[in-house]
């Protein structure tokens, strides 16, 4: 592809957290994707993420979008391909990362899609791999796609998208297949995030009875975690218990999403002219 090249860097994006274990999931998804494409990928968060102590971070702070792209200019790079770590079209990924890179103007950049876009079917094979792992042939259990929820419809709609596929990729193995968000923002112009899960669990047949929680998060932390939002809704839904309930991997560590990711950074280097 003619790409090596001290003057290119991919950033691998993700929004940032104040779980030590997502960024070092970042650092690794980084050095994979970077194997991969055969470019140096470095990986910064939008934010949160410096909070951290570099103590919790192996001995080094995490880095944020602004601080890596600032060091790129003074370390000559002449371009970089941001790689979002971003299941949808997030406001972070639509508005604010453009804007924060058109703030450096002698910088070139190409800002990959996200994980999801049209025809995309493995974000949907990775949470029916981890739905299976967690489930036992005739067990009637129902299936709960959740995400964080969004003021972005164009991300409810992926959420949507991918709970379709894995209803059809699951078939008769569970009894029901639902998406829903963990949380929307107040007011009827966001009820696009419904149903949210503490609703969709107050439904027949879903207040009791084998539930697998499909977590449609890339990284453990504060909601995805296992004592994390997401749990917590879980058990105070199921009468302070969480008998019967199996919560899935986060998506992060499914060889397929690295894949997803190297061919995002294909695209933009094909697409260059």
């Amino acid at each position: 592809m003619g790409i090596q090249s001290a003057n290119r860097r991919v950033l691998l994006v993700d929004n940032g957290s104040l779980e030590p274990a997502s960024t070092l999931q970042l650092r690794g998804l980084a050095a994979e994707l970077g194997r991969k494409v055969g470019l140096k990928v470095e990986p910064v968060s939008v934010a949160h993420s410096t909070k951290v102590a570099a103590a919790e971070l192996e001995g080094r702070r995490a880095e944020l979008l602004e601080e890596a792209l600032d060091r790129c200019v003074a370390e000559g790079v002449e371009e970089v391909i941001v790689a979002p770590l971003f299941v949808g079209p997030s406001y972070a990924i639509v508005r604010h990362v453009p804007a924060v890179v058109a703030q450096r103007g002698s910088l070139k950049a190409r800002i990959a899609g996200p994980l999801f876009v049209e025809g995309e079917t493995r974000l949907a094979e990775i949470l029916v791999d981890h739905v299976r792992a967690e489930i036992s042939s005739g067990e009637h259990v129902r299936v709960a796609v959740v995400d964080h929820g969004s003021p972005s419809r164009g991300v409810t709609a992926v959420r949507d998208a991918v709970a379709a596929q894995v209803r059809v990729k699951l078939g008769g193995e569970v009894v029901e297949v639902a998406a829903c968000s963990m949380e929307r923002r107040a007011g009827e112009e966001f009820a696009f995030n419904e149903p949210l899960l503490e609703g969709l669990l107050a439904r027949d047949g879903w207040r009791d009875g084998p539930l697998v929680v499909a977590l449609l998060f890339i990284a453990p932390g504060k909601h995805a975690g296992p004592e994390g939002d997401v749990a917590q809704i879980v058990k105070r839904a199921r009468g302070g218990t969480l008998d019967g309930v199996r919560f899935t991997r986060t998506m992060g560590a499914h060889p397929l999403l690295v894949e997803i990711l190297a061919e995002r950074v294909r695209g933009e280097l094909r697409d260059e002219g």
